[in-house]
């Protein structure tokens, strides 16, 4: 199920062992703690904790009589373990017979952020209820968003929405920040709208380095100057922009000539896979060929100023006035 699901899921169940994976760190704090209030009492009691990584072969005995032992003055012992990832013959041998027949005196909470290869795959065996904690696209996000608010007495128009889940790169960890701080200046009433957005979220940087690189396709130069501006004031100089937009417009290049997966790319290029769906959309608007031009164009500046030929204030404005007023 998807971490959204859980909430309803657990309205009407009554335990059992629980695989939360995924790499969004958010769903998977939230997922964790939805299930403890569920179902633990006098934590300092009912409550035990192991790294995974200390638990192989026969040690993983140490998890299943953790699971084993009656709880305290409460219906039910809560046990959690993270990075988990025991072999397949590690599975069949310690895992299965306590799936198979779980104490219902127990509740059992995994918590891997990654895969590993070699290990069994979880998410396919009968006895764990598997959560989804993997990044949200942008339409659940959005959702998120609007429901959040709509519980705190807040209607949001729809591209505000949209808009805090783009700033925030679909990042659930900033989305739940800077939505909690909307709340808290909204007082809990009133409508939310695109432009308040606009004032009251933080811009992620990538965020900003992607429109800036949209201005370029538009040859919005007033808008590339703007947001080059801000990203100035944040700290960075001309090289640091001309550094970001190149990474940018690289990585735009590799996305646009490959055949891959949007996931795929994700981990080719350290980016979110959301990141990837984006850059994909930027690079139809801009083209490839351009794109290939203007990373030869700030590659060459940067180079420039490495061998002293150029300095960085000279380089940056030589890659602002090609980009915009050069041969195309």
């Amino acid at each position: 199920m998807k971490f959204t699901e859980l909430k309803n899921y657990l309205s009407g169940c009554g335990g059992g062992a629980f695989l939360l994976a995924g790499d969004d760190a958010y769903f998977l704090s939230r997922a964790e703690e939805m299930i403890k209030k569920a179902f633990l009492s006098l934590p300092e009691l009912n409550f035990a904790a192991f790294d995974g990584e200390n638990l192989k072969g026969e040690n993983i005995s140490r998890l299943t009589d953790a699971l084993s032992a009656y709880p305290f003055m409460a219906e039910k012992r809560v046990v959690r373990v993270s990075d988990f990832y025991p072999s397949e013959s590690e599975f069949e041998r310690y895992l299965r017979p306590l799936l198979a027949d779980f104490p219902d005196t127990a509740v059992l909470i995994v918590v891997n952020s990654r895969s590993k290869k070699g290990a069994a795959d979880l998410k396919r065996k009968r006895g764990l209820t598997y959560v989804d904690c993997g990044k949200a696209d942008e339409e659940e996000v959005t959702r998120w968003i609007y429901l959040t608010l709509k519980r705190a007495g807040i209607a949001a128009e729809a591209e505000a929405c949209i808009n805090m889940a783009r700033y925030c790169l679909c990042d659930m960890s900033r989305v739940a920040i800077e939505t909690e701080k909307i709340v808290e200046y909204k007082d809990g009433r009133g409508t939310l709208s695109a432009a308040e957005v606009d004032e009251l979220v933080y811009k992620d940087t990538d965020y900003r380095v992607y429109e800036m690189t949209g201005a370029v396709a538009a040859k919005n130069y007033s808008r590339f100057y703007e947001i080059a501006e801000e990203l100035t004031e944040r700290g960075m100089d001309g090289i640091a922009v001309m550094n970001s937009l190149l990474s940018y417009l690289k990585n735009l290049v590799t996305v646009a000539k490959s055949h891959r997966s949007d996931a795929e790319l994700s981990s080719l290029l350290g980016m979110k896979e959301y990141g990837v769906k984006r850059t994909r959309e930027q690079a139809k608007r801009l083209g490839t060929e351009r794109a290939e031009r203007l990373c030869s164009l700030v590659y060459g500046a940067i180079s420039g100023v490495k061998r002293g030929e150029l300095t960085p204030d000279s380089a940056y404005k030589l890659v602002c006035s090609q980009i915009f007023f050069g041969a195309d």
